[in-house]
């Protein structure tokens, strides 16, 4: 089949988890002998990337407009280059799914979460998000979901029923350490945080939360935001000297994060499945995870949930379990992923649902 995939920022995966999606899934795609093409906000210094062929286009850069802006272009591209199907993310482009399908070309939607919850948003945007919720149930050919819990909210809102296709993520973990080195991290004496720094996201609760924790061991707080300054400014604004910040980290060094951290925190409120919370229980890192209906589908039985009010004590826990313990619940962690999220396992399902609708 050819296979359009749109809506992100495009890959080499550089910014969160929908541009990891749509590497993870292309490539596969792509190696069972798809033609797949992703389209990006930012050239790559070649025209092909791990098998899928790239498209670049201009976009508008703002927070209101980057998503909304490159979409309807990426749109206009596709509907002249008859793929067999279009896989579009992001709920809030539900709105362009309608021309593809006026050329015949099937379009599925990956709503996402809900993010008009994120506070990020004025009230303009946050009606926009909604509204697009409802575009989502008859604009596209098929929605998708990759959480039960937004499977089972727009049934319930809209009577809509999506097929539900959840992330994936490895399992095992990288012997290589090159990015502790860089970083002056001792591998198994560090907390790692990885995400974009939003207010949804807590990377200012993590950060706070960890200074309350007498402990030798160090934080990674890993992550960055386009259009976030006041937010960033605040998160970084620390003299805990135990607390590094070094931005965004991708690929080898993301992995070798992950796998060598004594625990990850997993603190996003907002969205469906997360990718770095799998990612980090395939990697086999002791779960700390906010209590939400999302996270838990997830990692509940793999980990130590907490709330905002109970992150330090939960830290604190992590600290004192015994060794037994700890390899029940990462052991715990990557059985579940091997069973739920296995990429391939992901790749298969949209593949069928692909020829479906193809």
């Amino acid at each position: 089949m050819r296979v359009a995939i749109l809506g992100t920022r495009g890959i080499p995966a550089r910014y969160g988890g929908f541009e990891t999606f749509a590497e993870e899934l292309g490539r596969r795609l792509a190696a069972r002998g798809h033609d797949v093409t992703v389209y990006c906000r930012e050239r790559h210094s070649a025209p092909t990337y791990l098998g899928v062929r790239l498209v670049t286009l201009p976009t508008l850069r703002h927070k209101y407009t980057d998503t909304l802006a490159h979409t309807a272009i990426s749109t206009l591209h596709a509907v002249t280059q008859c793929y067999d199907v279009i896989l579009c993310c992001n709920a809030a482009n539900a709105v362009f799914c309608w021309l593809p399908r006026l050329f015949r070309t099937p379009v599925l939607l990956n709503v996402d979460g809900l993010e008009r919850l994120r506070k990020k948003w004025n009230r303009l945007a946050k009606a926009w998000y909604r509204l697009s919720e409802w575009l989502s149930t008859f604009c596209p050919t098929h929605p998708v979901s990759d959480a039960e819990a937004i499977r089972a909210y727009y049934r319930k809102t809209y009577g809509c029923e999506t097929t539900f296709i959840p992330y994936g993520a490895e399992t095992g973990k990288v012997p290589s350490m090159k990015v502790l080195d860089e970083l002056a991290l001792t591998p198994d004496r560090y907390f790692l945080y990885v995400s974009r720094w939003e207010p949804e996201n807590n990377a200012l609760l993590v950060r706070e939360a960890f200074e309350s924790v007498v402990t030798p061991m160090k934080l990674a707080l890993i992550g960055d935001a386009p259009y976030a300054p006041g937010y960033k400014a605040r998160v970084r604004s620390t003299n805990d000297d135990r607390i590094v910040m070094p931005g965004y980290i991708f690929g080898d060094g993301y992995k070798e994060l992950g796998s060598h951290c004594f625990a990850y925190i997993h603190a996003t409120e907002v969205g469906g499945t997360h990718p770095a919370l799998i990612e980090a229980m395939g990697r086999g890192a002791l779960v700390l995870y906010l209590d939400t209906v999302e996270n838990r589908e997830v990692a509940g039985g793999c980990g130590l949930a907490f709330t905002h009010d109970t992150l330090p004590a939960v830290l604190a826990e992590a600290l004192t379990l015994s060794a037994e313990e700890r390899m029940r619940l990462t052991a715990a962690a990557i059985a579940r992923v091997e069973e739920r999220y296995s990429w391939d396992a992901v790749t298969t399902a949209y593949e069928a649902l692909f020829r479906r609708f193809a």
